[in-house]
């Protein structure tokens, strides 16, 4: 077997990212173009092979079970039965696999899923935001072709450039051929000679970008908004996949979401609540006036119609419905409390009794019904 550790210089316990960057300081070293003569490329054919099997998972993997792609032999094809061989074996050759013949590099890349925070405002009226994501673009050194600039790729020794392996195996039902995919060119059909050395091989490199996304008026908490072919391109400059943007509104200093409508608390004195008020509130669409009927108790329930949020499938917006908490004084100086004495004999409750409410209209049944849109 080939020691592909010791031709890259790295130990057995390396990472990927660490196999990466050995092989493109050895390429850079080695190259034809860099460092021409037979010995140069000899070594520069080693390196490119102990990436090939080294900078793939699998491949690694079974290196280190003991089977070479490289080897001649049966050291090369040692890995035993898979489930596709199984299938292969009861119902015929490629009864297993998803494909026949070399496949082709290039494949849709994977969907993405970011976090976009928004304010309450911006889901009232909706906004444009700028959303930042590190995400695989196509390499634009090899423009998604994998092999270095000035390089081409060469049929595969061990397939013949078919991308698959036919085995005679035997089986209670006599001699079956199999098939399976090409371990050293991974279905390909073709080696690359010289892989990229911005991207590896994989036709794709990561970095960060920036795009501006319509926030839609009426978004929640949860919602998903789908860019379609923003995702991450795929191997082999492939197309990309779809972005799905989730959203997640900030809780509101005033105000609360319930559905499209928005509720908020206004804290009256009890005289005001008593004579009636005309109060002034901030909402989203500015300063309104709300008219304060004489009378009004704690826990009463008005509503502003139409300055709710946006209706995010339809027209029309929700509503604004305001809670009402008075304040019942709790220090006064003794010309305020004579006052208030005096008022109270006025009305005959200079010593009042409590008496119990009928269930269902105290201040939680008040709630309760405004919640139920009562």
């Amino acid at each position: 077997m080939n020691d592909y550790y010791a031709d890259l210089g790295v130990s057995r316990d390396a990472t990927a990212e660490e196999i990466k960057r050995a092989y493109r300081k050895q390429a850079r070293k080695l190259h034809p173009d860099v460092n021409p003569g037979p010995e140069a490329e000899e070594q520069f054919k080693r390196v490119s092979q102990a990436y090939d099997v080294l900078g793939d998972p699998e491949k690694r993997r079974n290196y280190d079970m003991g089977a070479d792609p490289y080897a001649s032999g049966a050291a090369a094809f040692g890995q035993g039965f898979s489930f596709s061989d199984i299938m292969d074996a009861f119902f015929g050759a490629g009864a297993g696999a998803a494909q026949r013949g070399p496949r082709s590099r290039q494949r849709r890349g994977q969907d993405a899923l970011v976090r976009l925070d928004i304010d309450l405002a911006d889901a009232v009226f909706g906004s444009e935001s700028e959303l930042t994501l590190e995400t695989a673009v196509v390499c634009e050194t090899c423009h998604g072709d994998g092999a270095q600039p000035g390089t081409s790729r060469r049929t595969c020794d061990v397939c013949g450039g078919r991308g698959e392996i036919q085995q005679v195996q035997r089986s209670f039902l006599g001699q079956v051929m199999t098939s399976r995919p090409c371990m050293t060119c991974h279905g390909y059909g073709e080696v690359l000679v010289s892989p990229c050395f911005e991207c590896s091989g994989d036709g794709r490199v990561r970095t960060r970008r920036t795009l501006k996304i319509k926030v839609p008026a009426g978004v929640d908490t949860g919602t998903r908004i789908q860019l379609a072919g923003e995702g991450e391109v795929g191997p082999g400059g492939g197309p990309a996949g779809d972005l799905y943007v989730e959203v997640a509104v900030r809780p509101h200093a005033t105000f609360q979401r319930r559905g499209d409508d928005l509720h908020c608390t206004i804290e009256l004195p009890m005289t005001a609540a008593a004579l009636g008020t005309t109060a002034k509130l901030d909402t989203f669409d500015g300063t309104n006036e709300l008219e304060v009927r004489p009378g009004t108790q704690p826990g009463d329930v008005m509503t502003l119609r139409g300055l709710g949020v946006t209706h995010l499938r339809g027209s029309g917006r929700g509503d604004l419905v305001v809670h009402v908490n008075v304040i019942t004084p709790t220090r006064l100086d003794a010309e305020q409390e004579e006052l208030l004495r005096q008022f109270a004999t006025l009305r005959g409750e200079e010593r009042p009794e409590g008496r119990l409410a009928p269930a269902g209209h105290g201040l939680f049944g008040k709630l309760r019904d405004a919640l139920k849109g009562k």
